[in-house]
């Protein structure tokens, strides 16, 4: 060991140069407030905690200094220590940050942190202004890590005998640190050596496949979790070398990283913790890493359940929709098992709580229902049409559409739920003193008093905005009870209040979800006119009474008349989607497009973004990700409105016929004179 001038004890002279921010960067998920990770000294730090708890090592300084590692929460690695091996061991970990775990594992080998006998506690103590931060005596010790908020620091203490160890304060929470396990000195050393003289273990897509299989994750998320719970929180997320050994691309990456966003550290460290062999060298050995896997399911499974697992390619389509708020694997278990989804399993009883920026709606148990609630409601229906029409029939996901609906229809029918309406416009008031009229007097209450005025007329909760920290004063917002929104007086009187914006979508979507439009698409599903395998985007499969009438009319072959069709109706008939939902060779593709363009029903050309050869004639519409571009006539078509600027920048509306309704129109529409032209 070395000393500094002041005495204190740092790591060896060769992990001492490793002893940087870059290990917070390291440790990145497994531990919490990143933020204070980014000082030097953390394994020193560590390393001086367990000496002095091990009474080998003496502070020179009376007030028991030892030096920081972070926000303290490295304490919850008493027991769990297996968790930061797999990352160690992980061929994805690049390399800097494995010098780190393995100086850290090495650590912790020579400290009494992973002594299955030493009866280490943690928790939250109190400590008065001028009281030590260390304190040892024959029943042990007890040190403070972390920061000190509002006099509460964590802690750990060994008691050595039957008596409690000493105290630092009053303790206001304790736990027993996990005991045993994997992660004993022998086995830590073991590892270490074995990364060093063998390099990190070889990455088996086989044990990727084990854990999918075994948990309903998916690849990507499977991948992650196997090298060790990579997460989002620094950037880069993961090097091009990384994502190339997990076989992942950027997009697959993302999403695996947010289908365990909502994960704690601590669920991560538990999850992951004993799912290594008692042997490391087992690692190396072919199969080793899928025992791991399998331990690791086993693990995920008591903890969270296992989803059904859908095919690879439909969750591979899902990731490709790129959704913010739920990743594919979320997405996709709403369909298969909606009734055991956060936010879809129960009734969410809801509040409207006082917030910085104003009120805002809250689940009675403050965990999170009404949120992850919304966030399916907001990815569900807009995505609902493409699940029904780019999905092929006997698909999973596409099949558990009708009983998601249902799941759905029922929570908005729960008379304790409350959703955000938006704001208010303008043109109808600025407050709640001047909504009386239309809203009542009636004041909200609920378990919380506003800060703020407002009105409750039991459909309709209005509240008023706050100042912030700027002087700046937030707007009037909406809520509303769906379970009593409808037809009514008080609907209109909602609808009516609302500010037109995009974002604020719920309402319309509660209104969609309960009308014809969507009750049509469920019936389309459940009726099983398609064949297994065959999309309802091919007309061949939806409506093939219809594309004979096409054909003949035209005077062209079927494989032109479906296309053409496709063309006229499908937001983004790329070659790519028609091959594959018509079950077409490019050759055969190509001369239905051939047939097409000779009778000039279609043009050719190269357009950005298009992903096709062919389109209708007439004008062009372009737009950026994540908006379709396509031909006026069509947008006209399904109704996608312009932005001011005359592109194509809003999401597609909800759909107000199924296909082959759809199918049917565009025919009308050209039989009579109106289809497109240039």
């Amino acid at each position: 060991m070395e000393t500094t001038a002041t005495g204190l004890v740092t790591a060896r002279a060769e992990v001492a140069a490793l002893d940087d921010y870059h290990v917070g960067a390291a440790l990145d998920g497994l531990v919490d407030g990143s933020g204070h990770w980014m000082d030097k000294g953390a394994l020193a730090g560590i390393e001086r905690h367990g000496r002095y708890m091990a009474g080998t090592w003496d502070p020179p300084t009376p007030d028991g200094e030892l030096g920081r590692a972070g926000e303290g929460s490295w304490a919850r690695f008493i027991g769990r220590i297996g968790t930061v091996a797999l990352r160690a061991a992980a061929p994805s970990t690049r390399e800097k940050r494995r010098q780190r775990l393995l100086a850290l594992l090495e650590i912790w080998a020579d400290g009494p942190f992973c002594d299955p006998e030493a009866r280490f506690r943690t928790g939250l103590v109190r400590i008065a202004d001028g009281d030590p931060i260390a304190v040892r005596d024959e029943r042990g010790a007890a040190v403070a890590v972390g920061w000190n908020r509002d006099r509460l620091r964590k802690f750990v203490d060994l008691r050595t005998g039957d008596a409690d160890a000493p105290s630092l304060g009053v303790i206001e929470e304790v736990t027993d640190a996990s005991r045993g396990g994997w992660g004993s000195a022998e086995q830590l050393r073991r590892l270490v050596g074995l990364v060093r003289e063998r390099g990190p273990v070889p990455w088996d897509p086989q044990a990727v496949a084990a854990l999918r299989e075994g948990t309903g994750m998916g690849r990507a998320a499977a991948s992650l979790v196997l090298a060790g719970m990579h997460v989002r929180g620094r950037i880069p997320f993961l090097e091009n070398s990384e994502r190339e050994i997990l076989r992942l691309k950027v997009a697959e990456a993302e999403d695996g990283a947010s289908e365990h966003a909502r994960l704690t550290s601590l669920e991560r460290l538990e999850l992951l913790a004993d799912v290594l062999p008692e042997d490391p060298a087992e690692l190396w050995e072919p199969g080793g890493m899928r025992a791991v896997a399998e331990r690791l399911a086993e693990a995920w499974r008591v903890r969270r359940g296992r989803r059904t697992v859908v095919p690879e390619r439909t969750h591979n389509a899902v990731v490709e929709l790129q959704m913010l708020r739920l990743s594919a694997a979320d997405f996709c278990a709403a369909f298969t098992n909606p009734t055991a989804e956060p936010g879809l399993s129960a009734p969410a009883d809801t509040w409207i709580k006082n917030t910085d920026h104003g009120p805002m709606v809250t689940d009675a148990n403050a965990r999170g229902d009404v949120a992850r609630f919304e966030d399916r409601l907001l990815s569900i229906v807009p995505n609902l049409f493409w699940v029904y029409a780019e999905l092929p029939a006997g698909d999973l996901v596409r099949e558990g559409a009708p009983g998601l609906v249902r799941v759905v229809q029922e929570r908005l029918n729960h008379p304790g739920l409350l959703l955000d309406a938006g704001t208010l416009n303008r043109k109808v008031g600025a407050s709640v003193a001047e909504l009386h009229e239309r809203f009542g007097y009636q004041p909200y209450a609920g378990p919380e008093r506003l800060d703020v005025a407002s009105i409750d007329d039991g459909l309709t909760v209005v509240t008023d905005g706050v100042v912030d920290r700027r002087g700046d004063l937030s707007r009037t917002r909406l809520f509303f009870r769906p379970a009593f929104y409808g037809a009514d007086e008080r609907s209109r009187a909602l609808t009516g209040a609302r500010a037109d914006s995009r974002y604020d979508r719920e309402l319309g979507y509660v209104e969609w979800l309960r009308g014809p439009d969507c009750a049509r698409i469920v019936e389309r599903i459940e009726s099983a006119a398609l064949p297994v395998g065959a999309y309802e985007t091919n007309p061949a499969a939806s409506a093939p009474d219809l594309l004979a009438q096409v054909a003949g009319k035209l005077g062209i072959d079927e494989d032109a008349a479906a296309l053409y069709l496709q063309l006229l109706v499908l937001p983004a008939p790329t070659d790519r989607s028609v091959r594959a939902w018509n079950g077409w060779k490019t050759a055969q593709h190509q001369t239905a497009a051939a047939v097409l363009v000779e009778r000039g029903l279609v043009v050719e050309d190269k357009r950005p973004r298009a992903g096709r050869q062919v389109f209708l004639p007439g004008e062009w519409i372009h737009a950026k990700k994540p908006y379709q571009p396509m031909e006026a006539w069509k947008a006209d078509l399904i109704g996608v409105e312009r932005s001011y600027n005359g592109r194509l920048e809003n999401p597609l509306p909800l759909p107000t016929r199924t296909l082959p309704e759809l199918f049917a129109h565009a025919w009308a529409l050209v039989e009579g004179g109106r289809g497109p032209s240039a």
